[in-house]
């Protein structure tokens, strides 16, 4: 299968999260930016909340695609151990790095959120959002300062993922749902027609409208 765009896939992950609709104790949070289109269309069909959870690769200096790890809100961070072992990336290396995307972060939080507080996550059920899955890095940040936030369940829903990803997924958070898992998956754009960056302005434009939809179905 290969979707439209990142809306056509929020509509069909939402077909496999029918299960949450309407559940005041459910909140999704999309990581932006790819993250957040597909987050629009899981929660405004199943009504229930969305917010922006930031969170930040950590690439391998000249392979920036290459995750050795990744930071999130909260000061949480995951390295991606056997990336981190095999290229023998030393601990200065990684936190000038750490640093920047600390830095960037914190740009973000402000660019999205504003004064707006964060949403309190104490005894929800959390269903965290991207475009896809490629190593997990980003996730599994997120799903780790969920938890440190009281969440008392973390579902992760992706359109598309590697097999061998969503299954190491799911066994660390409590339900993961991966739309597509194809054979010879190389990177989550290959899986899209359409996989234009997401844009800042993007982001607060599909958030302010997913409170204006939430209040109009209140």
């Amino acid at each position: 299968m290969i979707f439209r765009d990142r809306y056509d896939a929020g509509q069909k992950l939402a077909s496999r999260l029918q299960h949450f609709a309407g559940d005041p104790n459910v909140i999704v949070l999309a990581l932006p930016r790819g993250g957040i289109p597909v987050a629009y269309e899981v929660a405004r069909a199943l009504h229930v909340p969305m917010d922006v959870f930031i969170v930040r690769k950590l690439g391998v200096p000249g392979h920036e695609e290459l995750a050795m790890g990744a930071i999130a809100s909260g000061a949480v961070r995951v390295l991606n151990r056997q990336v981190v072992e095999q290229l023998a990336i030393p601990q200065s290396l990684i936190e000038s790095v750490a640093r920047r995307e600390e830095e960037e972060l914190h740009r973000r939080e402000q660019l999205y959120r504003g004064d707006l507080p964060f949403p309190d996550l104490h005894g929800k059920t959390v269903i965290l959002i991207d475009d896809g899955l490629a190593t997990g890095a980003t996730i599994r940040a997120a799903a780790k300062a969920a938890r440190h936030e009281g969440a008392r369940r973390i579902v992760v829903a992706v359109p598309v993922a590697s097999k061998e990803t969503c299954q190491e997924i799911e066994a660390e958070v409590d339900e993961a749902i991966c739309a597509v898992t194809p054979l010879g998956f190389f990177a989550v754009g290959q899986w899209y027609e359409d996989f234009r960056p997401t844009s800042d302005e993007d982001v607060r434009e599909l958030l302010m409208k997913a409170m204006k939809d939430l209040r109009r179905v209140a």
